[in-house]
């Protein structure tokens, strides 16, 4: 009689727990991801504010809408036209694109220039967060002119966000909702971090996203906090 080729048990539960410790490394690898950038994201709000607050208690004027900047620092590292009014409100939306042209944009040349945040301060382009997203400000509904409205309304008598704000854009929902419990209330559309599904242009609406987050790990969620 012919003996029949296999593997045995033994050979079975080897290759079992190869597979496992294999499957194990990655879990703990994309664990890891997450936790890095749940930790870039809180550092990326409270680095913006405590940024915020310098400059302020420094030149006593705000970033961004300082009508003084480029003669402060001279036109050889801030353009002029990269004053703001000095009006004491920040205008524009937090993802403004294209040429210096909108006092959000400032914001991070000021900054910038003061050595309160790192890079070019000729560059009015917003930092990039850990998930590829943009890390931006803006006052309310973002205002050329006049008083800003609120955004981010819990309902139709919630004022929502009218001060400044600070916003991260394409998050995973994951680390998202692990920056809001951490932070604040882990609720969308309750306290001072309010959500929104990340969309494109990605303009702040005026209602935030209902509860729960969503746990896909995979759906892109913008959240903004209160200054």
């Amino acid at each position: 009689m012919k003996r029949q080729s296999g593997f045995t048990l033994v050979e079975i539960a080897i290759v079992l727990v190869i597979i496992g410790l294999l499957l194990g490394g990655v879990l703990k690898g994309q664990e890891m991801i997450t936790q890095g950038r749940i930790k870039n994201a809180i550092i990326d709000f409270t680095g913006t504010t405590a940024a915020y607050y310098a400059y302020i208690d420094r030149y006593k004027t705000l970033p961004g809408d300082d009508n003084q900047a480029s003669t402060r620092w001279g036109t050889t590292i801030l353009p002029s036209s990269a004053n703001g009014n000095g009006d004491g409100i920040i205008t524009g939306q937090y993802n403004a694109t294209g040429a210096a042209s909108s006092e959000t944009q400032f914001f991070w040349m000021h900054l910038r220039a003061a050595g309160l945040v790192v890079g070019q301060a000729s560059s009015p382009k917003q930092p990039i967060n850990s998930a590829g997203g943009i890390v931006g400000v803006q006052t309310g509904s973002g205002p050329s002119s006049g008083s800003p409205s609120g955004v981010l309304k819990t309902n139709s008598s919630d004022t929502g966000f009218i001060s400044l704000m600070v916003c991260s854009s394409g998050l995973p929902d994951r680390v998202a909702a692990a920056v809001d419990m951490q932070l604040d209330d882990g609720v969308t559309n309750t306290g001072n971090i309010r959500a929104q599904q990340t969309a494109v242009p990605d303009p702040i609406v005026t209602n935030p996203m209902g509860p729960p987050y969503t746990d896909t790990g995979t759906t892109p969620i913008t959240i903004c906090r209160t200054l």
